[in-house]
């Protein structure tokens, strides 16, 4: 990473971002490159699909896709550690249509599947559906999930970069509490809550697991003394 790009990292406000992201998807196209770049690597030229891909796309379904779901794919589609760590978004071929709905992104074993309904794909930044893999599939139904594509999207960059498989990422089943020490951050995503340390980003969902990723090992350490637990890799 080049000297301009680490005086950028220091600059990123991840708090003021996500507060930005939830009032336009330009904020969370905002939030995507400033998270991106902190916590990872900046995003390139090369980290998106072309629009050559997304018009053969919508050529293949027979629709048009909403102007967020483009740029979301033109940003950041390629970039795996933003997109498709645990789960997966799909890629333009693999977009399909399902009871209504246009799928985009899957569960990684099929347990659950996200989308935007039909009937809401005329919107600028439509809200999503998510739909369960039941037993007893006459029982599954599209449920709201976020009230816009653009918000699911930077819930989704930020979900999978802390779920990425490295030796500054974490993960725990547990309903511990977070210490008050751990900044908390804005709402952002269902059921999500995250919290902010020195060189550490948590996210909390429900009070199923906690997912962390730490800038540094020492970062990563003083959680874990933090949250005792019994850590994947701690």
């Amino acid at each position: 990473m080049n000297e301009e790009n680490d005086e950028n990292d220091t600059d990123f406000d991840l708090r003021a971002a996500m507060a930005t992201a939830l009032g336009d998807r330009a904020g969370a196209w905002a939030l995507v490159r400033g998270f991106a770049a902190y916590w990872g690597e900046p995003l390139g030229p090369r980290d998106g699909f072309t629009d050559a891909e997304l018009d053969a796309a919508e050529q293949r379904l027979g629709l048009r896709l909403p102007p967020a779901l483009r740029e979301a794919y033109r940003l950041f589609g390629r970039r795996a550690d933003l997109t498709s760590c645990q789960d997966v978004l799909l890629t333009p071929d693999e977009l399909h249509v399902l009871d209504g709905a246009l799928v985009y992104r899957a569960e990684n074993q099929g347990c659950a599947h996200w989308g935007v309904l039909l009937d809401d794909l005329a919107l600028d930044d439509p809200p999503t559906v998510g739909r369960p893999d039941l037993a007893d599939a006459s029982q599954e139904r599209w449920e709201p999930w976020e009230e816009r594509f653009s918000t699911a999207a930077a819930v989704m960059a930020m979900s999978e970069k802390l779920l990425e498989d490295d030796e500054l990422t974490d993960f725990l089943e547990s309903e511990t509490e977070i210490p008050l020490t751990f900044g908390e951050l804005p709402r952002f995503g269902r059921d999500c809550r995250w919290y902010e340390g020195p060189d550490v980003l948590v996210q909390a969902v429900g009070d199923a697991w906690i997912a962390v990723r730490a800038r540094t090992p020492e970062a990563l350490d003083a959680l874990h003394e933090a949250v005792p637990g019994d850590w994947l890799n701690g």
